[in-house]
């Protein structure tokens, strides 16, 4: 059976300033999902399923989905603040989504098939899908716990207007992940060092070639039942309902299932290098990235 590739276009957009999932980059009105998609269905994909905000579905659908019927088959499903377990509430006041995690748990009636997990504002390079297509469709049927996250090396992950967030990851010797902790403030500082916010407010220092999930995640289907009950003692813990900009993130949720035994993910090693979106004054890099990459002849005139 072939891989599903699960886009997660739910974001608000907040820091870059609109859309950007639907913003037009390439030469031809590209936008970087459809880099993306066209990589994946050459890497071996037979499915897409996108979570978006349900107020621009019909947007969405004109401008996105449209572009791919008879290519490849499509889903949609909705990410929102009030799709939680039963028991639970949306708590008053809050208005940012519930994080990558809580998203990814949206498509659990459409999937059922080992499927990866994409942003759709990132940028990740055909080496990428390749791997990751490679070690989904090698699974056995019914396989359960057995993940993989694309690796990045975190200086080849960076953006030269302001912050990023990445997963920060440790590995063993055998290449599986042994731990991953989101951290929400990297850049590099004007000494050359790499650096990360912690929860105490300090910066820490780690190396260039660190490995950091750019949210390039496979997965088996059980992934969705743990993540629905991971969420319940989430939302049981009354700190992560008075924040009210508290996350439920994929990282968090691996880190669990690695600790406890119940999954191993597997480090997979890629020559791709990332860029993306993250703020406005990234745009003309990514424009100019892109019409280099169609010059080259990397990609055809026309992808769809």
């Amino acid at each position: 059976m072939k891989p599903t590739l699960f886009l997660l276009a739910a974001g608000m957009g907040s820091r870059y300033g609109g859309l950007k999932q639907l913003d037009s980059l390439g030469p031809h009105g590209e936008t970087i999902m459809d880099y993306s998609i066209y990589d994946a269905i050459n890497a071996g994909f037979g499915k897409l399923v996108f979570v978006i905000r349900k107020d621009f579905e019909q947007d969405f659908r004109d401008k996105v989905i449209s572009k791919y019927e008879g290519k490849i088959p499509c889903e949609l499903v909705f990410q929102s603040l009030d799709a939680l377990p039963e028991g639970f509430s949306c708590p008053e006041g809050r208005q940012k989504p519930w994080g990558t995690n809580h998203a990814v748990i949206m498509g659990a009636d459409v999937i059922k098939e080992p499927f990866a997990v994409i942003n759709c504002d990132d940028f990740y390079d055909r080496d990428s899908f390749q791997v990751m297509g490679k070690f989904l469709a090698s699974l056995p049927e019914g396989a359960t716990g057995k993940y993989a996250m694309v690796g990045f090396r975190v200086s080849n992950t960076l953006s030269e207007n302001g912050t990023v967030s990445r997963g920060v990851c440790e590995k063993n010797a055998e290449g599986l992940l042994t731990s991953v902790v989101e951290r929400t403030k990297i850049e590099r500082k004007a000494d050359g060092a790499v650096k990360y916010l912690d929860e105490n407010d300090e910066w820490v220092a780690i190396g260039d070639n660190t490995p950091v999930s750019m949210n390039f995640w496979g997965f088996t289907p059980d992934y969705f039942e743990h993540s629905v009950e991971y969420f319940k003692t989430f939302l049981s813990d009354p700190k992560n309902i008075e924040n009210l900009k508290s996350e439920f993130f994929i990282p968090l949720m691996v880190d669990e299932l690695i600790r406890r035994g119940e999954a191993t993910c597997e480090v997979l090693d890629t020559t791709s290098k990332w860029f993306g979106v993250t703020y406005a004054e990234d745009r003309p890099a990514a424009v100019a990235k892109f019409e280099s990459l169609h010059a080259e002849g990397v990609y055809p005139d026309k992808l769809f």
